[in-house]
């Protein structure tokens, strides 16, 4: 029997070096694997920088003709409201400027082909019509989960000739009947104009001091359809 030379090391047994070698060779595997994997979706990350410019260019064009139809529908309904309650041949026209993706709107009156400043010329009339239909608008765009649909108009007919005022409340009435919104309209104007389409009309009167009396005059035709608070 031959035994190892002296100082010669003594050989490690076949099994732990077979063990570790599938270790390493397990572990190579991984890594080239997730190399694969990080290299598809580098390249993922790459085309969609590609086209994000596009995109967002897309996107920011589409949102915009969006908000034009939206206006566009926005000048049709109030220059309506306007011609109704006015009795004037005028239109509501509007310039809509877009700047880093907000825009910026600047309404005005036409009247025979001439621009025409909204308060200018009318008395404060025309804003106060105006005032009224992006109120509700603007209401009509909110999520109806965290905001109800109630509108106070306080002395919204302040500018209007006595005689126009019932056609601004008869607009006032059938919008909010028909957007399902609650209106609380407050006015100096004489009672009788409000009586065909208020629900429940109030006065209210200054007592001695700083206390106000409340005066039930009368409900209107509608008082039991009408949403309750």
């Amino acid at each position: 029997m031959v035994g190892n030379p002296a100082g010669s090391a003594t050989p490690r047994e076949p099994g732990p070096v077979r063990a570790r070698l599938d270790k390493l060779v397990w572990e190579r595997d991984r890594l080239l694997e997730e190399s694969r994997n990080t290299t598809r979706d580098l390249r993922a990350v790459d085309a969609y920088l590609a086209v994000s410019d596009n995109v967002t260019a897309a996107l920011e064009q589409l949102n915009e003709t969006l908000f034009r139809q939206t206006l566009s529908v926005v000048e049709e309904k109030l220059t309506i409201a306007l011609q109704e309650i006015l009795e004037q041949p005028i239109r509501l026209r509007a310039d809509a400027d877009f700047k880093r993706g907000a825009a910026s709107i600047d309404f005005y009156i036409e009247r025979e082909g001439n621009r025409e400043h909204i308060l200018r010329g009318q008395g404060g009339s025309v804003a106060n019509v105006l005032s009224v239909g992006l109120r509700m608008f603007a209401l009509t765009t909110l999520d109806e989960s965290d905001h109800r649909r109630f509108l106070v108009l306080d002395e919204q007919d302040c500018w209007l000739r006595p005689d126009l005022v019932p056609k601004l409340v008869k607009i006032v009435h059938d919008a909010g009947k028909a957007l399902g919104f609650q209106v609380l309209m407050i006015s100096h104007h004489d009672p009788d104009t409000f009586q065909q389409y208020a629900d429940k009309m109030y006065r209210l009167v200054p007592t001695r001091g700083d206390g106000v009396s409340v005066e039930l005059l009368g409900a209107g035709p509608d008082t039991a359809d009408a949403p309750h608070p």
